[in-house]
């Protein structure tokens, strides 16, 4: 469900008409309804409601990464959300934007010492440990701060699953967490270190998953480990279940059934008496968002094929050219004619600048509005100003009110970050 719908013949962002909304920010620029954000996060707390007496009521950190902006963040966090991050970066716009330190996990398998001491030092909900090593690392930050930090294994279940091979996390040659014999082995020794915690385990498999039966073999591999470690007398409190639920980005496309899912849960790990945490993070934001872009032109060559030549490119939307990742592409203001189809490019020196190729459209022209549906997520967090190009704004729609969260910069701020060395 989302809040993009068409009205008097134009396409709006809640209340708000995109075609005044377009001229007065300028395109290509990211567009997110907060009400699409809100309804997301109440339906996946809604649907793990009926299973508190068997699970108790989850933690739902959100994953930072997916869409990064303090606004968006904010609007999560009203809804009772945490936050899920791998930088200092994450944890520090997580903060700004009102969540709580103890509703924050820090995950990744490079956390600097910088960011171990930032951690333990806010006190955050629980430190993701992905090795040996850096367990050590963090005992020592530990024992500089004199502070003792929850810490949660993140364990590698030889369960790979996600929508593309570059965003599948849990297979044996991914370079994220413990495989489970050692992740055993590193919570028996670290459960009697008087400078961190541990309190449970920790997973993450993929992401874009819609099929339930691989989340549900990781998460049978937690609960085998955890009765292992209580049955020689460890405490295992806490099992954080990451994120990786899919979305639909074309209507016949499937999404992860979140009801099955919850009741998986329960069924896998309702037993045990632990506290859960989700990590969502394009379930929630993916369709919250629209990158709207404008046509420059449309190129008719000698062969037949025609380029819609859009003002948005691959530094602004990275996913097709990083994934091969489909998103659907509307008019603001449909025409009347038979659809065509069309190469949709931008303006990028890359042949990978390609959004779509023979893609079917209405008929358009220079100057018409389009829109990328479902790219709230890894959509503005992924931009950059390749090719000198400014970074893409983003925008919140509220209803009928409208703000820029993050603006465009001008070409003077983007030279006025590089000093020019001064011998020359």
């Amino acid at each position: 469900m989302h809040h993009f719908a068409p009205r008097g013949g134009r396409l709006h962002a809640e209340d708000v008409d995109l075609t005044a909304l377009a001229p007065a920010v300028g395109t290509p620029v990211y567009v997110y309804a907060a009400a699409t954000l809100r309804r997301h996060a109440v339906a996946l707390q809604a649907v793990f409601a009926p299973h508190e007496a068997a699970l108790g009521r989850p933690l739902i950190a959100f994953a930072v990464k997916a869409a990064s902006n303090v606004s968006v963040l904010k609007v999560l966090a009203g809804c009772g959300l945490g936050a899920d991050t791998v930088s200092e970066g994450e944890i520090r716009r997580a903060l700004a934007a009102g969540v709580p330190a103890d509703r924050i996990v820090f995950s990744g398998v490079g956390k600097t010492d910088a960011e171990l001491d930032l951690a333990v030092g806010l006190g955050l909900r629980q430190i993701n440990v992905e090795s040996t090593v850096e367990m050590e690392r963090l005992a020592a930050a530990a024992a500089r701060a004199g502070r003792v930090p929850d810490v949660a294994v993140r364990v590698n279940p030889k369960i790979g699953a996600g929508g593309h091979a570059k965003i599948t996390t849990g297979g044996e040659g991914d370079k994220f967490g413990v495989p489970m014999a050692e992740a055993l082995d590193l919570y028996r020794r670290w459960a009697g270190d008087a400078r961190v915690r541990p309190v449970g385990l920790a997973c993450h498999i993929g992401s874009q998953i819609t099929d339930l039966a691989p989340l549900r073999a990781a998460f049978a591999r937690l609960a085998e480990m955890t009765r292992t470690l209580r049955a020689e007398g460890h405490a295992v409190s806490r099992l954080d279940l990451g994120g990786g639920l899919g979305v639909a980005y074309a209507g016949g496309d499937a999404s992860a059934p979140l009801e099955a899912y919850a009741a998986m849960v329960a069924e896998v790990l309702g037993g045990l008496e632990v506290e859960i945490v989700l990590e969502p993070g394009r379930l929630l934001a993916a369709n919250a968002g629209i990158l709207l872009s404008r046509v420059i032109q449309v190129t008719e060559r000698g062969d037949g094929r025609r380029l819609l030549v859009l003002d948005a490119a691959m530094n602004d939307l990275l996913r097709p050219a990083l994934y091969d990742a489909f998103h659907d592409l509307i008019p603001v203001t449909p025409r009347d004619g038979e659809a065509v189809a069309y190469d949709v490019v931008g303006p990028v020196c890359e042949t990978g600048d390609t959004f779509a190729r023979d893609r079917p459209l209405g008929p358009l022209q220079a100057g018409d509005l389009v829109a990328f549906t479902g790219a709230g997520a890894y959509g503005a967090t992924m931009a950059s100003e390749y090719n000198s190009r400014p970074l893409v704004p983003e925008v919140l729609v509220d209803g009928a009110r409208w703000a820029v969260v993050r603006r465009r910069p001008s070409y003077g701020e983007m030279l006025a970050r590089e000093p020019v060395a001064d011998w020359l």
